[in-house]
């Protein structure tokens, strides 16, 4: 046993699992780490040495454990535990992962035993992330208030900054932070991937917010698609987000090709006005123009830079309007996908200069709506595979966007990291 007694399961060795079981392993406890039985030796041989306890299966795991933690993706959590709860050791404490609590409850309801304790958790990052101030969302579910407060305990070894919730209310706010966000950012990777070209060729897309833009959407590439899809198929609230986020679109994009000026400018700052008040004088993110142009991946220089209408920023602000949603509202949840995507929403519409600029190319340039045109199709192309629930068809989708990408995603990864971290300490 570890100096504290404890001993820590974690089934599933994936980023995330190993994220876990380094951070557990190094306060001093126990840690038991599995994943599928066919990977053992594999991961015998690359962490059997770190102090670590690799074990065959979850069943291995779950019969000695204090402290169990389902580290897989939402797709098959109500499998693992299936297979594997009934081998829960008495008393134990069982947690989960997953960035949607609701089917993950479910699984726990259904497959485990009636004498074990339920208090989960989702760390709001991910695995590139330190987890030492991040958020981490503590769900009592099921528990006495000694077993609760030994969860608490052991999580205080990840240094995170811990917000209590019901699973019902971290699915809301997740839908709330993610949903939009995940929609939009992988749909920029598409658009660019439908016209055969990089972003960072491009000179709509080399200056300024564009970095971020492209920065985070190849950070979400780099990433599996599995968690993505997780939450947006799963989470029963997120739907309402896409959904309003692709009518929003379908709208903005409408009035832009229609020529309905008035109508398009008056929606616009009626989302403004609503989200960052009349006078729009407040910044509450802090990106500012250092930070922003240290993210480029371009070796264009700027003076080469065009207008970009930033159609995707617009319909975000647009979608929060119609949801009567403040986004900042959200903040005690975030992810960093989501504090980036706020600040760079903030950061056009709190400057008077570039919203009218970007307003203006959506309505008078051509070949920048032909370019919206592509952004369009590409949203409501993931919209409508979302709507079917399709895991194939998501997994298809963003594995051909990564591939198109991979010249940069890994350099991608690493400028955001950096800003997020500057953000961070902000």
């Amino acid at each position: 046993m570890g100096v504290t007694g404890i001993e820590i399961g974690i089934i599933g060795a994936g980023d995330m699992g190993m994220l876990y079981a380094k951070r557990f392993r190094k306060a001093g406890y126990t840690v038991n780490l599995c994943d599928t039985p066919e990977k053992y030796e594999e991961l015998l041989g690359k962490h059997g040495e770190q102090g670590i306890n690799i074990l065959r299966d979850g069943y291995a795991v779950s019969r000695r454990s204090d402290i169990i933690i389902y580290s897989v993706p939402a797709v098959i959590i109500s499998k693992a535990v299936e297979e594997y709860g009934r081998a829960t050791k008495v008393g134990a404490i069982v947690a989960g992962q997953t960035s949607v609590k609701t089917p993950e409850i479910q699984a726990f309801e259904k497959h485990l035993p009636e004498d074990v304790h339920i208090v989960t958790c989702h760390s709001m990052h991910g695995p590139n992330i330190d987890t030492k101030g991040q958020p981490l969302a503590v769900i009592r579910y099921r528990s006495d208030d000694a077993h609760y407060q030994l969860a608490v305990k052991v999580l205080g070894a990840l240094e995170s900054r811990m917000i209590f919730l019901t699973y019902e209310e971290h699915d809301r706010l997740t839908a709330d932070t993610q949903a939009a966000t995940h929609l939009a950012f992988i749909s920029l990777g598409t658009a660019w991937s439908l016209q055969g070209y990089h972003p960072w060729l491009n000179p709509q897309f080399i200056s300024g917010i564009n970095n971020v833009k492209v920065a985070m959407a190849l950070r979400i590439y780099a990433s599996k698609w599995h968690v993505y899809a997780g939450l947006a198929i799963m989470n029963p609230l997120a739907k309402k987000q896409l959904q309003c986020y692709v009518v929003s679109m379908a709208t903005l994009y409408k009035y832009m090709i229609a020529g309905k000026r008035a109508e398009f400018r008056d929606l616009v700052h009626r989302a403004a006005d609503f989200i960052f008040g009349k006078d729009r004088s407040h910044k509450k993110i802090l990106l500012d123009d250092d930070v922003l142009e240290q993210l480029s991946l371009s070796r264009v220089p700027k003076s080469q830079s065009k207008p970009n209408s930033h159609l995707s920023l617009l319909c975000a602000a647009v979608s929060w309007y119609k949801m009567n949603m403040s986004p900042y509202d959200s903040l005690v949840c975030q992810t960093p996908p989501f504090r980036m995507w706020l600040g760079i929403v903030e950061y056009l519409f709190c400057s008077h200069e570039l919203l009218e600029e970007s307003i203006e190319t959506a309505l008078t340039d051509r070949y920048t709506q032909a370019e919206d045109l592509v952004f369009y199709t590409a949203v409501t192309g993931w919209g409508q595979c979302i709507e079917l629930g399709s895991f194939e068809g998501y997994q298809e989708r963003f594995e051909a966007t990564a591939e198109f990408l991979r010249p940069k995603l890994e350099e991608g990864k690493d400028l955001s990291t950096m800003i997020l971290k500057k953000l961070t300490n902000a």
